[in-house]
């Protein structure tokens, strides 16, 4: 009976850490760079969360309803998107499956990216870039209008360790993580991959525009 037990013990062990691992590995992703955000969403605004409500989004396989949360929002600018305005975003009901948590209070600003659904509505989860607005730096909230599109051509490199490379002209390497040891550094903050004018890809520190032939870039 004794080793029964045992048995059953070991089994609902090793049930709960695969549950465990389960659910860490439903929601991973890689950091990306804020332009490299940028580049991937479809929607990127700023805005307020005024309301939060869990709804019905329909059933699973097995007939079990699905649950998602839906954040009414008041826009504040869009930098990219549809033409009329985001009032409200969607998303899954814990982190365990990529839902993102905003404050509801109306108060704090953030800057969010997402996808749209073919209904048309934003859904967003924790592998978007979603910052509340006052932590963004002044050439992050600049970026935001032109210079991050202007590198959506180019590819940004992330180096997780020594040594790295680039394997094309048209790359930048982003190196924040192996010399600061997080992925929110000076290249996140004050930097934009841009396209030179002969089609190669540089790092670009400064508020103001970009020589055209960009021989003036200051590499980090």
């Amino acid at each position: 009976m004794s080793c029964t037990m045992n048995s059953c013990l070991v089994a609902l062990a090793l049930l709960f850490l695969w549950r465990v691992e389960e659910m860490a590995e439903a929601c991973s992703c890689s950091p990306a760079h804020p332009q490299q955000a940028f580049c991937n969403s479809d929607v990127v605004i700023r805005a307020k969360v005024v309301g939060m409500q869990e709804i019905d989004s329909g059933n699973d396989v097995y007939g079990n309803p699905i649950k998602r949360i839906k954040y009414e929002v008041k826009q504040i600018k869009m930098f990219k998107g549809p033409t009329q305005d985001i009032d409200a975003i969607y998303t899954a009901p814990s982190s365990a499956v990529c839902g993102v948590t905003l404050d509801t209070n109306g108060k704090k600003e953030y800057l969010i990216t997402g996808k749209l659904e073919v209904d048309g509505t934003m859904h967003i989860t924790l592998c978007d870039f979603i910052e509340q607005w006052e932590t963004l730096s002044a050439i992050q909230k600049k970026s935001l209008i032109q210079r991050y599109e202007t590198g959506c051509a180019c590819t940004i490199t992330r180096c997780t360790s020594i040594p790295c490379m680039i394997s094309s002209p048209a790359e930048c390497l982003w190196t924040d993580w192996v010399i600061e040891k997080t992925v929110n550094g000076e290249q996140a903050k004050h930097y934009a991959c841009i396209k030179r004018s002969d089609d190669s890809c540089a790092w670009y520190r400064g508020s103001a525009p970009p020589r055209k032939d960009f021989l003036d870039i200051e590499d980090p």
